[in-house]
C-alpha cells in the first residue's frame, strides 16, 4: 500500500523545515560564485576606471568613489556627467552589460536549481548529504529498503540513502521524504564518505547481496569505529554468526520486517503498532546511553516530559516492571515504555550520547 505524507506530524513539519533551511543554505553557497565574480567585475573595473580618469584629468576623488561610480553604472544609474573621454564613456555602456549578465546568469541557476529539485545532479545530492551529522546511512533501496526509509521517515530520523542502481520511482519519493539519494556503490569508501559515514551514527545494510552487506559494514566500521551496524543477511545462522564475531546488529531477512531494521537502526527496539481509542502505540525498548539526556532523569520526569509510560526498568539485572517514580535512570538501564511513535522518536534523539568536538 502506497504511504501518503500529506499529513504530517509536527515533528515530520519541524525536520522538513530543517530540510528546507538546509537546501537554501546550499543553493546561496552555490551562488557564492556568481556573485563573488560580480564583485570582482565591479571593484576591478572601478580600480581600472579610477586610473584612466587620472589620465583623462576627469573629476574622481578616490579609488572608493571609481569603485561606487562602477557599480552605480552597472544598475543603470549614473552619479556624475557624462565623461568626455571615449575610453571612460565606454564603461557606461559595457558595465551594464557584463554585470547584469553575471547576476542574471547566477540569478537563473538560482531558480532552476530552487525550483526544479529533481533535476539537480548527483553532486547536489552529495552536497546535501554532507551537511547531515549524527544521522542515518540506509545502503539499499529496494523493496525492503524502501520500506525502512519509509519507517525511519516516521520515526523522524535524519537518512541519507545509497543505491547503485535507484528506480527512478522510489528515488522521487524518497526525495519528496527529503531523504537524500546518492547513485553510488555502497561498499565503495568514497560512496560512505560521501553519505557522511565519519559523522553517522547507524549505518543499514538492506541490499540483495549478503557479501556486499558485510564489505559495506566492514568499511563503515573502519571509518568509524563507533557506528551502530544493521545488516541484513538471509541466512538465520550465519546472521547469528556475525552478530557475533562483529558486534553487528545481524537481522535474518527470512523473519524480520521493515519496522524492526528502522528500529534497530534508531537505537530501540519497537513494536507494531496499535490502535487504541484511535491512537496508535507501541512498545518501545532501549538502553541509556552514557551522557544522554535521559540520564540521570526520574521515571516521573521521564514519563511527563515524553507523554509515555514506562513498564519496565531493568538495572544491574534487576527487572522492576512497576519503577517507582524517584527511580532514577543510569548508564546502561534497560528501559521499556508504552507510547506513540512521535514520543518515542523524541525520546531516542534524547538518548543520543553526548558526542566530544
Amino acid at each position: 500500500m502506497t504511504q501518503s505524507y500529506g499529513h504530517k506530524r509536527p515533528s515530520h513539519w519541524r525536520r522538513d523545515l530543517r530540510a528546507v533551511i538546509r537546501d537554501t543554505f546550499l543553493l546561496v553557497r552555490e551562488f557564492g560564485w556568481p556573485l563573488f565574480i560580480f564583485s570582482v567585475a565591479i571593484i576591478g573595473g572601478g580600480l581600472l576606471y579610477f586610473e584612466l580618469a587620472q589620465t583623462a584629468g576627469e573629476a574622481v576623488d578616490g579609488r572608493a568613489e571609481a569603485i561606487y561610480l562602477v557599480l552605480s553604472l552597472t544598475f543603470l544609474q549614473p552619479p556624475g556627467d557624462f565623461p568626455a573621454a571615449w575610453f571612460l564613456q565606454t564603461f557606461y555602456f559595457l558595465m551594464p552589460l557584463i554585470g547584469l549578465g553575471i547576476l542574471a546568469q547566477g540569478l537563473t541557476d538560482f531558480g532552476v536549481l530552487l525550483f526544479n529539485r529533481r533535476a539537480r545532479s548527483k553532486e547536489w545530492e552529495m552536497a546535501v548529504a554532507s551537511t547531515f551529522n549524527n544521522h542515518i546511512v540506509l545502503v539499499g533501496l529496494g523493496h525492503l529498503g524502501f520500506r525502512v526509509a519509509e519507517n525511519l521517515y516516521e520515526l523522524d530520523q535524519a537518512t541519507v540513502v545509497i543505491e547503485l542502481n535507484p528506480k527512478a520511482e522510489l528515488v522521487d519519493r524518497a526525495k519528496d521524504m527529503g531523504i537524500p539519494v546518492l547513485e553510488d556503490d555502497g561498499k565503495r569508501e568514497s560512496a560512505l564518505i560521501a553519505a557522511g559515514v565519519e559523522k553517522a551514527r547507524t549505518i543499514v545494510l538492506c541490499t540483495q547481496n549478503d557479501s556486499m552487506n558485510l564489505q559495506a559494514a566492514l568499511k563503515a566500521r573502519q571509518l568509524n569505529p563507533d557506528i551502530r551496524v544493521v545488516i541484513r543477511i538471509f541466512d538465520y545462522e550465519f546472521a547469528k554468526a556475525i552478530g557475533e564475531q562483529f558486534g553487528f546488529r545481524a537481522l535474518s531477512a527470512t523473519g524480520m520486517s521493515a519496522p524492526t531494521f528502522a528500529s534497530a537502526a534508531s537505537g530501540v527496539d519497537v513494536t507494531r503498532p496499535i490502535t487504541v481509542e484511535g491512537q496508535a502505540l507501541s512498545l518501545g525498548s532501549l538502553v541509556v546511553a552514557p551522557g544522554s539526556r535521559l540520564e540521570g532523569c526520574s521515571v516521573s520526569e521521564l514519563e511527563q516530559r515524553y507523554d509515555l509510560s514506562v513498564v519496565l526498568l531493568r538495572h544491574d539485572h534487576d527487572s522492576d516492571f512497576h519503577p517507582a517514580g524517584d527511580r532514577c535512570l543510569s548508564p546502561g538501564d534497560s528501559l521499556a515504555v508504552l507510547a506513540g511513535p512521535p514520543q518515542i522518536s523524541l525520546l531516542v534523539d534524547d538518548n543520543l550520547p553526548a558526542r566530544v568536538s
